[in-house]
């Protein structure tokens, strides 16, 4: 049996990479006739959609949480406008099953999927579900979850749990291969900086503010997204003889190297991190945002309680540079949340969902 594939997802890497992580266990195995993305482009999606070789259909779609009573009356009416299109598109493209990795553009094409008697599968990345899939979950067939703790918030006759599903460099790929791909000499400490797709200001302003002390214990990669990425390479510019030493660039298609490379992380904690840093086995300190309901502490919170990594509240980032250094002098420790952050990774996520969405297709 052939299947044709839609998928869904939110803006964020956090959502669109576990869906094109879980296609490519899907395509290795076989039998996919065709597959299309339905979402809006407000975020950068149909570039990395296209650049991962699939066709790309625009359905309108807007957050929800957090607007005022006329943007909200606004963002009703486009999910509405999204709805409509993304039901005429489906219908057109005829899928065997939908893929919702959640996000509020996910939630047209779920709800679409619901009209046409579509089955869908619904995937949590996250420890608890934002508004778009608290919604889905009435909707879904069959659910799929990266953390027990999940499952609080979840129907459980119709979850399964499996792992955040990343891609498969992060199990191809050994330390040593890594840091000499990204150019990394010996034992040279490694720091990266990522604030997830969209970069985060309020990484981004730590780091500037203390580059010429960072740059004198590590070699500082820095994923800075498009806002700051102007002003890093001027900073780059004014290091002279260190500039080798700071390394940023807007967004890095090599994220999971540089995370395989890297001897401690510094990150927002979006859904991304529950599977990427265990992967990498990435010691790693945590400043969760606040935006979208706040779900990001719950995912880093996670992490630290199991060992992982390290939360600092954004309010007290200016404790960053003392805590990087406490723990890049004490190898123990970080060895420690290494070997934790391991004992978390699913290698056979991505297959799993893989094969529940092939069950849910042929029902």
């Amino acid at each position: 049996m052939t299947l044709r594939i839609a998928l869904t997802a939110g803006g964020t890497g956090g959502h669109i990479f576990p869906a094109l992580a879980v296609l490519d266990a899907l395509q290795r195995e076989g039998g996919i006739e065709a597959v299309r993305f339905f979402g809006p482009e407000d975020r950068g999606e149909r570039k990395r959609v296209e650049a991962a070789g699939l066709r790309f259909e625009t359905v309108p779609a807007a957050a929800v949480r957090g607007r005022g009573p006329i943007s909200l009356a606004r963002s009703v009416l486009r999910l509405g406008v999204g709805t409509f299109t993304a039901v005429r598109k489906l219908r057109a493209f005829k899928p065997d099953v939908v893929f919702s990795t959640g996000g509020y553009a996910s939630f047209p094409g779920s709800v679409a999927a619901r009209i046409l008697r579509i089955p869908l599968v619904v995937y949590l990345p996250d420890v608890t579900p934002g508004w778009a899939v608290s919604a889905e979950q009435r909707l879904a067939t069959r659910i799929a979850t990266t953390t027990e703790a999940a499952l609080e918030h979840l129907p459980r006759e119709k979850t399964v749990v499996t792992g955040y599903p990343v891609r498969s460099t992060f199990f191809e790929v050994s330390r040593e291969e890594a840091r000499r791909k990204v150019g990394v000499e010996g034992d040279e400490p490694v720091i990266l900086f990522a604030g997830a797709s969209q970069g985060a200001r309020a990484l981004n302003r730590a780091v500037f503010e203390n580059l010429a002390a960072l740059v004198k214990v590590a070699t500082v990669f820095h994923v800075t997204g498009e806002h700051d990425a102007v002003q890093a390479q001027r900073m780059r510019g004014e290091l002279w003889s260190e500039a080798d030493r700071y390394r940023p660039a807007a967004f890095r298609d090599d994220l999971p190297l540089l995370m395989l490379a890297a001897d401690l992380g510094v990150m927002r904690a979006g859904a991304s991190v529950l599977g990427e840093l265990p992967a990498a086995g990435l010691p790693a300190i945590l400043v969760p945002g606040t935006f979208a309901g706040g779900h990001q502490r719950d995912n880093a919170n996670w992490l630290a309680q199991n060992g992982a990594a390290v939360v600092l509240e954004e309010a007290d980032i200016a404790r960053l540079p003392g805590l990087i250094q406490e723990l890049l002098t004490d190898s123990a420790r970080l060895q420690g949340m290494r070997e934790a952050a391991r004992k978390l990774a699913r290698p056979n996520a991505a297959a799993d969902i893989a094969k529940l969405v092939r069950e849910v297709a042929k029902r």
